[in-house]
């Protein structure tokens, strides 16, 4: 049996290790260690980053122009079998990485096995993730955009229409329901932004970093680096095939995201109850139960709340992996891409399917207002109204809160007592309708600020989509 056999993997298929060792890998090992189910939607940007380098490798001499040829041809044909789902994918794959250049090979012939030259399956992995790290968040951050613009439409469309709004989930002051919508709009914008920022800070080519210490041959990194659309390459090697802080970050900012989804899934979870009926679900958005006819059940809300935890999880799991490793390459870096696979995937569902839960819901305006229009909620517009008069804020607070006790005792109506204690002007600010108009402070949630942050929600989205747009 020829050497190369003897390294063969368990269906025969060489490794790409084969002349170091004697024997093939157990299988035990390769069933542990393979990571194709999971990388292979890495082969755009594998093809990518090979197609630079090839043309890179030429380009300084290290390979022939008709080799250079030869391998582009060969990618091509291997990116149109894989478009194509004609790609014949073997056990001995890996990863990836392994059968692009296993099929390069099978079709370039020797000019093939010059693919992996001057490059390593560590600045090769980096280089791939880093592509497809900056094209994805980008395309969750288009996604969690148009959910913005389904919240400003529907505060648009919301017009006068007021709620109560809440602390520790107890009725607090009356709020129109567009500031309401508009208060998730702004959080998922530092959201987009900090997608961005990440991007930014990973636009670094690990490309010629090597396995860990560059290479005695004359590439060119920048070059490779400009070619690919990063903004410039590393600066040191070892750091290049290490770093898998873009990950973190990536992951930290979708677990965020997925946080703000939750608060908004919570929320709707609430509206659509019949305790609070503020709100009705289009049946295209809400499912029933196998057992009981009746229920319209929101489970987009209900799993935009549960896999934030699951998103939370990635970041946790990624952040221990890296914790304890020493530079450079460890093998446990492996654990980064399911991790991120999946919390892209899900933020970008999630996104996608609240934007059409939310832009399909019917709010049942005198449900919401109804319950805005209690009279103790008029209580803090009272005590600014002493305040105005000269009673320090302190005192006015304790003449409202005796007022409200005394309601509550049973003494009489809210209204009725504040007329008694405090004449007719003060009582005029309680009744239906009355306190979200109360709201006139900048950035608040009456009819007057809401006019002004309207245009600045406006102009955000104007200055995010630019930023969204390809250069």
């Amino acid at each position: 049996m020829s050497a190369e056999r003897d390294a063969s993997s368990p269906d025969g298929g060489s490794t790409l290790w084969h002349g170091r060792f004697e024997g093939g890998p157990a299988e035990a090992l390769m069933a542990y260690t393979v990571s194709l189910p999971f990388d292979r939607r890495l082969w755009r940007d594998d093809i990518a980053g090979s197609l630079v380098h090839v043309r890179g490798l030429a380009r300084v001499g290290i390979i022939t122009d008709d080799e250079r040829d030869a391998v582009l041809a060969a990618l091509d044909q291997v990116r149109d079998e894989i478009v194509e789902n004609r790609f014949a994918y073997l056990p001995s794959d890996e990863d990836i990485h392994t059968a692009v250049e296993r099929r390069v090979t099978e079709i370039a012939g020797a000019a093939g096995a010059k693919l992996h030259t001057a490059r390593s399956r560590n600045d090769q992995v980096a280089t791939d993730l880093r592509l497809w790290t900056k094209r994805e968040l980008v395309d969750v951050a288009s996604a969690v955009s148009e959910l913005q613009v389904v919240l400003l439409d529907r505060a648009v469309e919301a017009g006068d229409i007021y709620l109560p709004g809440y602390t520790h989930l107890q009725r607090a002051q009356p709020v129109l329901l567009a500031h309401q919508l508009l208060a998730h709009g702004w959080a998922l914008a530092r959201d987009v932004d900090r997608l961005l920022a990440t991007v930014e800070r990973l636009d670094v080519s690990p490309l010629g970093a090597g396995a860990l210490a560059g290479t005695s041959l004359p590439i060119d990194p920048a070059w490779t680096a400009a070619e690919l659309g990063f903004a410039r390459a590393f600066d040191n090697s070892l750091d290049a095939v290490s770093d898998r802080d873009f990950v973190a970050e990536a992951l930290f900012d979708l677990a965020l995201i997925g946080v703000h989804l939750s608060r908004i899934g919570e929320e709707w979870v609430l509206w659509t109850t019949e305790e609070f009926g503020f709100a009705r679900l289009d049946d295209a958005y809400a499912t029933g139960s196998s057992m009981l006819p009746q229920k319209k059940n929101p489970d987009i809300a209900e799993l935009s709340r549960g896999k934030s935890g699951r998103l939370i999880g990635n970041l946790t799991g990624l952040l221990t992996t890296l914790k304890g490793l020493p530079l450079a390459y460890n093998r446990d870096l492996q654990e980064d891409k399911e991790p991120l696979f999946d919390s892209v995937d899900q933020v970008r569902l999630a996104a996608t399917a609240l934007a059409g839960m939310i832009a399909t819901t019917t709010f049942v305006t005198e449900r919401m207002q109804a319950a805005a229009d209690a009279e103790t909620s008029a209580a803090t517009d009272l005590a600014e109204w002493l305040v105005r008069a000269g009673t320090p804020f302190r005192e006015a607070h304790a003449v409202v809160g005796a007022l409200v006790r005394r309601h509550l005792a049973g003494e009489g109506t809210f209204r009725e007592l504040v007329a008694d204690d405090l004449g007719s002007d003060a009582s005029a600010l309680v009744g239906p309708g009355i306190g979200v108009g109360q709201r006139t402070s900048p950035g608040g949630a009456g009819p007057v600020a809401i006019v002004a942050q309207l245009d600045a929600y406006r102009a955000m989205l104007a200055a995010q989509a630019g930023r969204l747009r390809p250069t």
